[in-house]
Order: C-alpha cells, then sequence, then structure tokens
C-alpha cells in the first residue's frame, strides 16, 4: 500500500504568491496553482479548501514576521502614538524579500473588493485614535504616510533605495515622531 502523498502548504503558498505575482491576481485558481506544483485540484483543496483560503493564508504569512516586530516595538495597550512609532519601526526593519512579495501581491490583489476592504480596515486600525487636530497628532499622521510611501516606493521597485538611504528616509520619518530627537 503506497503512503499517502503529504502537501506542502508553504510550497503551494509559495507558488500562488508567483502566479499573482507574475500573472495577476485573476489568474489564481486551485487549476493553476495545481497545474504549478504538479498535484491534483483536490489535493490544493484538501489543503486550503476554496481561492479565498489561500489568499487568506498568503496575507497572514505575509504578517506574521511584521506583527512580531510590531508587538515587540508598541508593547500591550499602546497609544496611537507608540502604535505608529512601531509600525514605522517595523517596516524600517522589515526583510528585503517578504516585503517586496508582500507588496507586489498586495497590490495585485487590492483588485477585489473583499481584499481591499480588509487592507482598509488594516489602516484604519493603524490611525484609530490618533489625535489629528493636535500638531503631534499630524506630524504622526505624516510620518505613517511617508511610511507606506517609502515602502510602497521600494518594494514595487518604483523608486528602490540603497540600505543607507532607506535608513536616512527612515531616519526623516522618525523625527517626525519625536522632533525632539
Amino acid at each position: 500500500m503506497a503512503r499517502p502523498r503529504s502537501i506542502d502548504r508553504d510550497r503551494l503558498l509559495d507558488a500562488a504568491e508567483e502566479i499573482v505575482r507574475r500573472q495577476g491576481a485573476a489568474a489564481l485558481t486551485i487549476d493553476t496553482l495545481a497545474r504549478a506544483c504538479g498535484i491534483t485540484k483536490g489535493g490544493v483543496q484538501y489543503a486550503f479548501g476554496t481561492k479565498d483560503d489561500i489568499i487568506n493564508a498568503m496575507f497572514d504569512r505575509w504578517n506574521r514576521d511584521y506583527d512580531a516586530k510590531f508587538s515587540a516595538a508598541a508593547g500591550d495597550g499602546a497609544d496611537p502614538l507608540r502604535r505608529l512609532r512601531a509600525h514605522v519601526a517595523a517596516t524600517r526593519e522589515a526583510d528585503e524579500v517578504s516585503m517586496s512579495k508582500a507588496a507586489s501581491l498586495m497590490a495585485g490583489l487590492m483588485q477585489t473588493p473583499e481584499h481591499l476592504a480588509s487592507t482598509q480596515g488594516w489602516y484604519r486600525e493603524r490611525l484609530a485614535g490618533l489625535d489629528a487636530d493636535s500638531p503631534e497628532g499630524r506630524r504622526a499622521r505624516l510620518a505613517f504616510f511617508a511610511c507606506e510611501g517609502a515602502f510602497l516606493l521600494h518594494f514595487l521597485r518604483f523608486m528602490p533605495q540603497g540600505d543607507a538611504e532607506w535608513q536616512a528616509v527612515f531616519d526623516d520619518i522618525a523625527g517626525l515622531l519625536d522632533p525632539s530627537a
């Protein structure tokens, strides 16, 4: 009796990311993923169930490293400014390979309303409770927008930066959050 073949979920996610990166989100189907991995559609469905489950698993995987860095910097019950400082720190220390994948795939997946909505919610969470009427709050909001702009410009390869320039940009962004530094 043959041993059942095990399905490597990470291998499937790697292939799914590659499909979205190269061909766009619309090209990601259970059939395309099965063919890319040399397994049956049933094998993909056994591992993930649906296309949405695959996409959710991709987002979960991308967020793990960021969430660990963010939580370490923010701590429990952080106020809005501390959360934004933690976000800037986590983005600054981002892993080049995984963040490049995340930015490319995020751009491709934003074509679907449900994934756009979850990303919009994530961004709203980052700014929740920020007092945008105070000078400190306005600087923090500007720092957040600068951080996200730097992230997208760099990792989508519109304006790639070397490490020294990346660090200098984030020194400037950090200066918005703590003008006395």
